[in-house]
């Protein structure tokens, strides 16, 4: 009976990190209140944290593939063959280089000095609402299609915040790239393809520290939940892009407010 337990709250942690990911509520903090309320030790976790945004980065890898080649493609051709009409996939991709730039230095400087208890999480899920429903009174605005160098700085700068446990990347990535008044469905592009970029080197020095891990490895657990990160996370992003409009956003707004309160509630709780 203890080892289904077991089984059951690895498949849940699966499912909210492949679901939280790519929707703008935070993975971070809702992994958190899970591991909490499973009265998980979230420090014994490292691999299986590990694990879980392993599969969803392949899952965003999967869906953006085209994109992913076409940029790959481009680049290659305009750096080696100086073919002029591939220089603007060169500069997008310089681009991404600048928006994931600050939050990896950031996050090598500060992993080890956040905060992940229920009261810091449920303020953290309180400003991610907060500023989705700031950019929900957005909703009438005129949109750019294009993003610039400056666009691509603030985002960065942006999405920067996005260490702290709680704070959405893909919320606070959609409100610099809306505050720019950059149009949704290239903000949501330009977010997940900064997120693979940066992804790859957190994967690698992930694997690398998982060898150099103690912790205690539940191997079915762990492989349910890899891959139920993998196909909620791909069923979340095309929910994403199919559907999600900035009028929509408020919806996450008031989750995130409720959630927060939520968590905050069970810090005095527990």
């Amino acid at each position: 009976m203890h080892e289904l337990i077991e089984i059951i709250k690895y498949l849940v942690l699966g499912i909210v990190q492949g679901v939280t990911e790519i929707f703008p509520v935070s993975s971070s903090g809702h992994l958190t209140i899970f591991t909490n309320l499973f009265r998980m030790d979230p420090a014994l976790l490292t691999v299986f944290l590990m694990v879980t945004n392993t599969g969803s980065f392949l899952a965003l890898l999967f869906f953006f593939r085209r994109d992913v080649g076409h940029l790959v493609s481009g680049s290659w051709r305009y750096l080696v063959k100086r073919e002029e009409t591939s220089k603007e996939d060169f500069f997008y991709v310089l681009k991404l280089l600048i928006a994931v730039v600050p939050v990896g230095l950031a996050g090598l400087l500060l992993e080890n000095h956040l905060p992940s208890d229920w009261l810091s999480v449920g303020f953290a899920l309180l400003i991610t609402g907060s500023l989705l429903f700031f950019i929900y009174k957005m909703r009438d605005t005129q949109w750019k299609t294009d993003i610039t160098w400056k666009n691509a700085l603030v985002i960065g700068l942006f999405q920067t915040f996005a260490i702290f446990p709680g704070i959405s990347r893909s919320g606070i990535t959609i409100t610099g790239g809306l505050s720019e008044k950059i149009e949704l469905r290239k903000v949501l592009r330009f977010s997940f393809l900064s997120y693979i970029l940066v992804s790859v080197p957190v994967s690698i020095l992930g694997f690398v520290r998982a060898f150099e891990n103690s912790e205690e490895i539940h191997v079915l657990g762990y492989t349910l939940a890899f891959l139920l990160s993998f196909v909620f996370s791909l069923l979340s992003i095309r929910f994403l892009y199919r559907y999600v409009k900035v009028k929509n956003l408020v919806i996450f707004a008031v989750y995130c407010l409720f959630a927060g309160v939520f968590s905050i509630i069970m810090h005095f709780v527990f």
